[in-house]
Order: structure tokens, then C-alpha cells, then sequence
């Protein structure tokens, strides 16, 4: 499975927001936003004003924040975009809507794991399970009234015993609903934009695929 491999603390400079990529080290005082205002590349003092930038810029960077957020490719992330055409909707909507539907977000919207990169890696291992059956496919889309958990040997794996231990300040989206154990969560809607928190304009995204 081909990902990013590179600091992902530079990722969140370069973009100039939190992109939570590191779980809870992003809202502590080690966050990289936090120590180091400087994008890649930038004196943090004395260094000259940066340039204008242009609209195709703009548009650049929204779809490079939203990618990197997600931990998608550009091939796999175009690929999401012209399924999204052939949707019926609004183009940006459905896209955030097949983002937001991936198995590792979903595992890491349910705590189980403290970022979509670790969610990812607790599935190519053969953590969690989708309706009951062994699943490590992170890109798999989940649909209405799966059913995500993780596997009953694997209840005590010290990572997803901390995520979920540290769960409490993170808000579950409507269209999930946790289980009883609270080990398990079920998809019970589709996502509308309204429940999907990522900082992002898509309609940004829509205009740099479309020019």
C-alpha cells in the first residue's frame, strides 16, 4: 500500500493549519503549528513578505490540505473526485462524503485508534472487523448499517487501548453511533457537510480540477 512516508509535522507547516496528524500531539504544546509558525522553506524572522498568491495557488493548497488530511494519494484522491462527478449532488459535498466513508476514518471518528495513520496501520494488521469478518482494506467504503469493531483478541493492544482511553474530548459525528461495549460503532447515516468537521472549502477543489 503506497502512503506518504515523509515528517507529516512538515505537511501541517507547509499548509499552515492543523492537519491532526499526529493525534494528541497535535493539541499539545509540541504541536509544530504551535513551536514553529514558519512554513518549510521560511526564516521565521527577518525573512521578506511573502508573494501574492495566485488563484490557482489558492485552489492548490486547499486540495493539497484536504489530501493530506485524509492521508490519500493524488491518484487515489483524483480517483475520488471523478467518482464524485458522476454522483448526483454537489461535487465538493460528495467528495468530502467518500473521504469521510473511508474504513480508517471511520476507525479513527470511533477512537479506536489517535490518528487516520495509525487507524490505517491497526487495519493492515488485522485489528478490526466490518459486519463480524476480518477486514484490511483502509480505503474500503462503509456503507449504512456496517457495523466496525475490533477484534475480541485484540481488545488490549496498547495502542487501541490508549486511543479509547482518550476518547473523551473528541466529538462522535451524528451519523455514527457507538456500541454498547464501546468497542464496536455502527454506521447509522450518511454524512451531510454539516457533520463533517474538516476545515476545508471544496468548492476550491471542484475549480482546480475543473479549470
Amino acid at each position: 500500500m503506497a502512503r506518504y512516508r515523509g515528517p507529516v509535522c512538515k505537511l501541517c507547516r507547509r499548509e499552515g493549519v492543523r492537519l491532526t496528524l499526529k493525534g494528541t500531539r497535535c493539541e499539545s504544546v509540541k504541536c509544530a503549528i504551535e513551536k514553529r509558525s514558519a512554513r518549510p522553506g521560511e526564516r521565521s524572522h527577518g525573512s521578506p513578505p511573502r508573494r501574492r498568491v495566485s488563484a490557482y495557488g489558492i485552489q492548490l493548497r486547499e486540495k493539497q490540505k484536504l489530501r493530506r488530511t485524509y492521508g490519500v494519494l493524488e491518484r487515489q484522491f483524483r480517483h475520488y473526485f471523478e467518482e464524485a462527478q458522476r454522483h448526483t449532488g454537489i461535487t465538493g459535498e460528495v467528495l468530502l462524503q467518500f473521504l469521510e466513508r473511508r474504513m480508517d476514518n471511520v476507525v479513527y471518528r470511533f477512537s479506536f485508534a489517535s490518528s487516520r495513520a495509525q487507524a490505517r496501520l491497526l487495519i493492515g494488521q488485522g485489528h478490526l472487523l466490518v459486519n463480524g469478518r476480518p477486514m484490511n482494506v483502509p480505503s474500503r467504503l462503509l456503507q449504512v448499517g456496517d457495523v466496525v469493531s475490533v477484534r475480541e483478541r485484540s481488545r488490549n493492544v496498547p495502542p487501541i487501548t490508549e486511543a479509547v482511553s482518550k476518547a473523551g474530548g473528541r466529538r462522535l459525528p451524528v451519523w455514527l453511533q457507538t456500541e454498547a461495549d464501546a468497542m464496536s460503532g455502527r454506521v447509522v447515516a450518511l454524512p451531510t457537510r454539516a457533520d463533517i468537521d474538516t476545515q476545508v472549502q471544496e468548492g476550491l477543489i471542484v475549480e482546480f480540477y475543473s479549470r
